[in-house]
C-alpha cells in the first residue's frame, strides 16, 4: 500500500460527499484500507492503518478531527485482538466494529443538533463563526419547527467559509446576515448567544477552531454573552495546550505550509480557545460543561 493511494481514496471521499467532514472521511478511508488491502497478521494491519493516518495528515485538510477520530477508531476496533485466535476472524470483527463506529459517527451530528434545539428560541439573535456543519444542522432543524430567529455569520477569512454558511441558511429561509470578521465586537451587542462549532476539543474542555474564534469568545465574555459549542465527541482529543504557541503546528497550518522555512511569516488557520471562555458544549454524549470533557475522554479511552 502506497501513501498516494490512501490520499487518493481520502480526497475522493471529500470530493464526492459534499457534506462529509474530514474526520468522517478519514474513518471511511481506514475502513477501505482494511477491506481492500489484505494482510496476514495484526502487526501488518496496524502498520497499514498507521501509514494511512500519516498519509491523510499530509493532505492539506484540517488535522485536528482526523487525528482524534482515527485514534478513537483504531482503539475501538483493535479490542478484537483480545477476543479471537484466528487473524481472518479478527479482521472481520474489526471491520464489523469499524462499521458500527462509522454509523455512530454519522448519527452524532443529528444528536448534537437535538441537544442544541431548545436553546434556539423565537426572536433570538445568534452570532456564528465560519461554517460548522453541526451548527448549520441545528439551525436548519430549528427553522423546520417554525422558530423565528436571526443569524449573523462572520465572513471568516482567509477562505471566506462563512459565505457558504450564509447562503445555506438563506436558502432554508433563515434570516441570515453576513458580517465582517472585524465587526464581531459591534455585532455582539445585538445578539443573545454565540453558537460555534469545533475542529477539535482538548482535554481541558477548550476548543481548536477556525482562526478568530478566540477573539470572538473573549469579546463574548466581556459582553456577558453565552458561548455554546456544537461538536461531535469523536473530535475529543488527548492534547492539553496551554496557549496559542503550545498548539501543535500541524494543527495550525496545512501540510504544504509546514514545509516553509519560516512559519512565523505564515497565517495560522485555527486558534485555541481556553475552557474559561466556553459556556457549554453540545455533544452526542449530552450537554457538557468544559470541565466534564476530561471525564468523557477517560470513558472513551477505557
Amino acid at each position: 500500500m502506497r501513501k498516494e493511494e490512501v490520499q487518493d481514496i481520502f480526497l475522493k471521499i471529500l470530493r464526492e460527499e459534499e457534506d462529509v467532514s474530514a474526520g468522517v472521511a478519514a474513518i471511511k478511508t481506514l475502513l477501505t484500507v482494511i477491506e481492500n488491502y489484505k494482510v496476514t497478521t495484526v502487526q501488518e494491519l496496524d502498520q497499514n492503518l498507521q501509514l494511512a493516518v500519516d498519509a491523510m495528515r499530509h493532505c492539506d485538510q484540517p488535522v485536528a478531527a482526523i487525528s482524534s477520530g482515527c485514534e478513537l477508531f483504531k482503539r475501538f476496533i483493535t479490542f478484537a485482538k483480545l477476543d479471537v485466535k484466528s487473524f481472518d476472524e479478527c479482521e472481520q470483527i474489526m471491520l464489523q466494529r469499524g462499521r458500527i463506529f462509522l454509523d455512530t459517527l454519522l448519527e452524532a451530528r443529528g444528536k448534537v443538533a437535538k441537544q442544541a434545539l431548545p436553546f434556539i428560541t423565537d426572536g433570538c439573535k445568534i452570532l456564528t463563526h465560519s461554517r460548522s456543519r453541526a451548527v448549520l444542522q441545528a439551525m436548519l432543524e430549528a427553522a423546520k419547527t417554525n422558530t423565528r430567529f436571526q443569524v449573523y455569520v462572520t465572513m471568516s477569512c482567509p477562505d471566506n467559509s462563512g459565505e457558504a454558511m450564509h447562503k445555506q441558511l438563506e436558502a432554508a429561509g433563515v434570516d441570515a446576515t453576513l458580517v465582517l470578521d472585524s465587526a464581531v465586537g459591534y455585532i455582539l451587542e445585538l445578539v443573545d448567544i454565540v453558537m460555534i462549532g469545533a475542529e477539535g476539543v482538548t482535554e481541558s474542555g477548550g476548543i481548536i477552531n477556525k482562526i478568530g474564534t478566540y477573539s470572538l469568545a473573549m469579546s463574548a465574555l466581556q459582553l456577558k454573552k453565552p458561548v455554546y459549542v456544537l461538536t461531535e465527541s469523536f473530535k475529543f482529543s488527548r492534547i492539553y495546550p496551554l496557549n496559542q504557541q503550545d498548539l501543535p503546528n500541524e494543527f495550525k497550518y496545512l501540510s504544504s505550509v509546514l514545509k516553509s522555512a519560516d512559519l512565523s511569516k505564515q497565517h495560522p488557520l485555527v486558534d485555541y480557545t481556553p475552557p474559561s471562555y466556553i459556556t457549554l458544549l453540545f455533544t452526542d454524549l449530552g450537554i457538557l460543561t468544559p470541565s466534564a470533557v476530561s471525564d468523557e475522554l477517560i470513558k472513551l479511552y477505557l
